[in-house]
């Protein structure tokens, strides 16, 4: 049972607490959240969570200043304090939609991992539903009167062993997992995991067929001009995929472009937040991309952010899947031990990876509204959780797909 009251401080922000009260075996614990709209005044606190290896890099204070920057972001960042201890830095932003506003986490429509940022040893202190409720109703409280809703969409419960402080906070499954390939120190080892035999030959042929063409050439962006002209060919490329498959781009909005190119511009010291990869054509058509992929990179553990090949010049060839060969090959021996395809369910993924996380998308109604929010996601998610389940129905989606596909390329070929 938890006891919940608001007070404002002398600058006027708002901060909320929960007290839980003991039970006959549970310690009293005491969450404050603290309502900042600014990044600056958590700057110390939150550099010193980046540092921590289970939080994730998309939660870093230069990713999300970044993104706040290009996209005038409302901030609404939350700093939660259990028994006077920093606990939990959340980096929210509210989105103001026709029925009503949402707070999510920064740049969370281009985020493959999402944990928000937590001290370590967080989760001793959310190990029974009592504690997660009121760690629940101090966040709503904080935000009452600026959301409706809170959304923290696609969080692992787990992640590399370690289970997630917001296990216990009230959600659903989301359709949609994430996959992983452990690198085991060298491409040999790797590849043992996933039918070494079948990807050397796949890898094989994709050379064989580019040979054909001229050869290529595996290079990585080493200049801001590389990398922005490389980001700027996989634009292009996406938004060619998008129309084919009849599907919205997601990169196309000029402020998410600014993104990626600032993400590009800049390097830290153990934070790579952009690194651009890409197959390129030697012979007839030097110097044509025809595979691109964007990498990002904490510690022991690269992100692939996306991807996107040239399907009208060498398509046949499979020049993503070489891609991923030489990314993999090389990072193998560069001490990363976890690579990351990201969040979205699709055969090359299950192809190369060995590891499937569930990932849960956490709602937390702060009014009426968001109450209705929250019934309308939970139907929208499960609707889509059965049509995937559903194969015969999943693969006419999919087959529809491919031929709009097909007839895309017949047409640029007359």
């Amino acid at each position: 049972m938890t006891n919940s009251e608001i007070t404002m401080d002398g600058s006027g922000d708002r901060r909320a607490h929960a007290s839980l009260r003991a039970g006959p075996s549970e310690a009293a614990g005491r969450f404050e959240v603290s309502l900042h709209r600014s990044m600056e005044p958590l700057e110390a606190e939150w550099h010193m969570l980046d540092n921590l290896s289970g939080n994730s890099l998309h939660h870093a204070y230069q990713w999300c200043r970044t993104w706040a920057e290009t996209h005038a972001s409302d901030l609404a960042l939350l700093r939660v304090t259990v028994d006077g201890e920093l606990f939990l830095i959340l980096p929210l932003e509210v989105a103001q939609g026709r029925l009503f506003r949402t707070a999510r986490l920064i740049g969370t429509g281009h985020s493959n991992l999402n944990t928000g940022l937590f001290a370590r040893n967080a989760s001793a202190a959310l190990t029974t539903p009592a504690r997660a409720d009121a760690l629940a109703r101090a966040i709503c409280g904080a935000l009452s009167g600026l959301a409706d809703i809170v959304m923290l969409d696609r969080l692992p419960s787990d992640w590399r062993g370690d289970p997630s402080p917001l296990a216990l906070l009230p959600g659903v499954a989301n359709p949609n997992p994430s996959f992983q390939l452990p690198l085991l120190g060298g491409i040999q080892p790797t590849l043992a995991q996933i039918n070494a035999k079948r990807r050397r030959k796949k890898m094989r042929i994709s050379e064989r067929r580019l040979a054909e063409m001229g050869g290529y050439d595996y290079v990585i962006a080493r200049t801001s001009d590389e990398a922005h002209a490389l980001l700027d060919t996989f634009f292009r490329q996406k938004a060619t995929r998008f129309q084919t498959l009849g599907l919205p781009d997601v990169f196309q909005d000029p402020e998410t472009q600014a993104f990626f190119h600032a993400l590009a511009a800049r390097t830290d010291d153990d934070l790579h937040l952009m690194e651009l990869n890409a197959i390129r054509l030697r012979g007839e058509h030097d110097g044509r991309i025809v595979a691109v992929a964007g990498l990002s990179r904490k510690a022991d553990h690269v992100i692939c952010q996306f991807g996107s090949i040239d399907e009208a010049l060498a398509g046949d060839a499979s020049p993503g899947e070489l891609l991923f060969y030489r990314m993999i090959e090389r990072l193998s021996g560069e001490g990363v031990r976890l690579f990351d395809f990201g969040v979205g369910d699709q055969p090359y993924k299950r192809s190369w990876c060995t590891i499937e996380t569930p990932l849960r998308d956490i709602v937390l109604p702060v009014t009426l509204a968001g109450r209705l929010a929250s019934l309308r996601h939970h139907l929208v998610v499960r609707a889509k959780r059965a049509i995937k389940a559903n194969r015969a129905i999943y693969h006419r989606i999919q087959r529809t797909r491919r031929r709009r596909q097909g007839k895309a390329f017949v047409g640029s070929a007359d």
